[in-house]
């Protein structure tokens, strides 16, 4: 599997959103694979993690978020979802998993019910290491702020915008992955 080219089927070359994309995609790509790299005693599958995580925002041009040149017309929070459907349709389900599992620290089926999140209702909450360093990792990088890696304490900060419980998963993290 080669990422590039299903990126590339969605995003087109040379337009604002494809920079944005793949600028944000390679900085969680590098950061996932230098997790992976500094802890060879978790047995990370490479090469899914890195492929997983040039995927894991592919949904995001089927949402409406002008800032960051997306054009669709569905609410930003809805592109893991898609991204998983997307994926899932491409033959790659697994792959899809990574998607809708990497906003925040994960959302948990309460959390979507509670906060009438418009998504499906079900958990979305990283299992495996791979969804979990994705994640992590993604925490680190803005697309309003390509290339410019966020400190922890500004991660916490907007993290406990969500609740304590995402600050408490990410610092678990943090124990593990640094």
């Amino acid at each position: 599997m080669y990422p590039l080219e299903i990126i590339l089927k969605y995003y087109k070359p040379g337009t604002r959103l494809y920079d944005i994309y793949i600028s944000h995609v390679s900085d969680v790509t590098g950061k996932a694979l230098h997790v992976a790299q500094k802890h060879p005693e978790l047995a990370i599958d490479v090469k899914f993690l890195e492929e997983a995580a040039m995927l894991h925002d592919i949904g995001i041009f089927k949402t409406r978020a002008p800032n960051i040149a997306c054009e669709g017309s569905l609410p930003y929070i809805c592109h893991g979802y898609l991204g998983r459907e997307l994926l899932t349709m491409e033959g790659f389900p697994r792959h899809g998993m990574v998607c809708e599992r990497h906003t925040g620290t994960g959302l948990s089926l309460e959390a979507i019910i509670q906060k009438k999140l418009p998504v499906p209702h079900r958990d979305m909450r990283p299992k495996s290491l791979e969804e979990k360093i994705i994640c992590f990792a993604d925490k680190f990088f803005s697309k309003s702020q390509l290339g410019k890696e966020k400190p922890l304490k500004k991660i916490r900060e907007s993290l406990k915008n969500h609740g304590t419980h995402q600050v408490e998963t990410f610092d678990e993290w943090c124990e593990l992955f640094l």
